[in-house]
C-alpha cells in the first residue's frame, strides 16, 4: 500500500484544515487507517484512527475538534481538524495497518509521507 498525505498548511489559531491520504491497492477497505504526528523534537505520536470496521480512537486532546472519516470508493482517508491550536503544530502522517486497529506507531504496517501543518497563534 503506498499513501500520499495532503492538505497541510499555515492557519490561524481556531481556524480549520482538512487533510487528505489517498492510498493504492483495491483493498484499502480492510485496512484500519489512522494519523499521527510529530513536532519538533518530540516523538511521533498517535492522533485518530479509524479500524476497517468503522470504529474511531482520538487522542484526548484533539477529542472534539478533529474527526476521521473514510471513503472506500475513492480509497482516501480524511481527518477534519477544527478549532486548531498552536500545539496541534507538526507533521502529520497518515497510517495504515492490515489489522483491526492502528493505535501506536509500532502496530503500523505503511507510512505517508507528512504532510505540514503549522497554526499561527
Amino acid at each position: 500500500v503506498q499513501l500520499q498525505a495532503s492538505g497541510g498548511g499555515l492557519v490561524q489559531a481556531g481556524g480549520s484544515l482538512r487533510l487528505s491520504c489517498a492510498a493504492s491497492g483495491r483493498t484499502f477497505s480492510r485496512y484500519s487507517m489512522g494519523w499521527f504526528r510529530q513536532a519538533p523534537g518530540k516523538e511521533r505520536e498517535f492522533v485518530a484512527a479509524m479500524s476497517w470496521t468503522g470504529d474511531t480512537y482520538y487522542k484526548d486532546s484533539v477529542e472534539g475538534r478533529f474527526a476521521i472519516s473514510r471513503d472506500n470508493a475513492k480509497n482516501t482517508v480524511y481527518l477534519q481538524m477544527n478549532s486548531l491550536k498552536s500545539e496541534d503544530t507538526a507533521v502529520y502522517y497518515c497510517a495504515a495497518r492490515n489489522g483491526i486497529s492502528v493505535l501506536t506507531t509500532a502496530q503500523v504496517d505503511f507510512w505517508g509521507q507528512g504532510t505540514l501543518v503549522t497554526v499561527s497563534s
